[in-house]
């Protein structure tokens, strides 16, 4: 949550995802020999605590008062967590953790931010991803990063990262990113949060854990003319069928009822163009089909 880092993707800096060892985030005047000398330490062995207490007594600016960290570890099954709060971080700053978690912010609206971030980590039943989305929608008010407020979001970006033991570092399981540049003007058109929730719900559909014999047998294509073709003719029956299409911020750019076999829809104005995702939902309120389609 907060400004990005290294626009558009600032979870590639603040956050560093060990698979199958732990993972460190690293906010407040972020200083990369810090998340370096973290890193090399979590790798040696070293717990969360021990960690964050060598990194106060080694900040690489020489100013620990300044930093915030959050640092869990797998620890072979038994987890294991810290986090640590610099007294001259801007307020309002605090932080928490427990088992497998641990939350930590700062210039934030107040300590209601964090109260509601672990009270939805903790309720929340599901996978470990869903958990983490979860306590990211607890942070999802207006001004929750306060300056953001003037935007009247939460926050610039939001991010959800989660690696698989056998997962390269480059290339995580689960990695989604929605930013805003730190110099964006005016209200944002999403809440980074509500696009995040978004491309995570897409995500979770496209897993392999998606029931795949559920999906309609439907053909979708793009058009030079920079439109979505949808082909229901192997349907059975498409009645109160209806079609979203996402952009890339999760933000929807069409929503339409399915009224024939073969629909078509412009997702971008001309000269618009890119990657579209889609979902089509039954009278029940069921995901039918999903995919992503290039609209070139």
């Amino acid at each position: 949550m907060g400004f990005s880092m290294s626009y558009p993707h600032g979870a590639a800096v603040l956050s560093d995802v060990i698979p199958g060892i732990g993972g460190i985030h690293t906010q407040a005047s972020y200083l990369p020999g810090n998340q370096n000398y973290a890193h090399d330490l979590m790798l040696a062995g070293c717990s969360p605590q021990q960690i964050i207490d060598s990194l106060v007594a080694n900040d690489a600016g020489g100013n620990p008062a300044i930093r915030q960290y959050g640092i869990v570890d797998y620890n072979n099954g038994h987890p294991r967590s810290a986090a640590y709060t610099g007294v001259s971080c801007l307020d309002y700053k605090n932080d928490t953790a427990g088992l497998a978690y641990s939350i930590q912010g700062n210039i934030l609206l107040g300590q209601l931010v964090i109260d509601s971030m672990q009270s939805r980590f903790l309720s929340t039943q599901g996978t470990l991803a869903d958990r983490l989305m979860a306590a990211l929608q607890g942070a999802n008010m207006v001004g929750a990063d306060t300056r953001c407020t003037v935007h009247n979001s939460s926050s610039l970006s939001s991010f959800l990262r989660v690696a698989r033991p056998i997962d390269n570092p480059d290339s995580l399981y689960l990695d989604l990113w929605m930013a805003y540049s730190q110099n964006y003007l005016g209200f944002v058109p999403v809440d980074p949060i509500d696009s995040l929730q978004t491309l995570y719900d897409l995500w979770k559909l496209s897993t392999s854990a998606a029931p795949k014999n559920s999906f309609a047998p439907l053909k979708v294509w793009s058009t030079a003319a920079g439109e979505v073709i949808f082909d229901f003719s192997r349907c059975p029956d498409y009645s109160g069928m209806v079609i979203t299409l996402y952009d890339l911020t999760g933000r929807v750019v069409v929503r339409a009822g399915v009224t024939s076999r073969l629909m078509t829809l412009r997702p971008f104005d001309n000269p618009v163009r890119g990657v579209c995702f889609y979902q089509v939902v039954g009278p029940d309120g069921g995901v039918v089909a999903k995919g992503k389609v290039l609209v070139r």
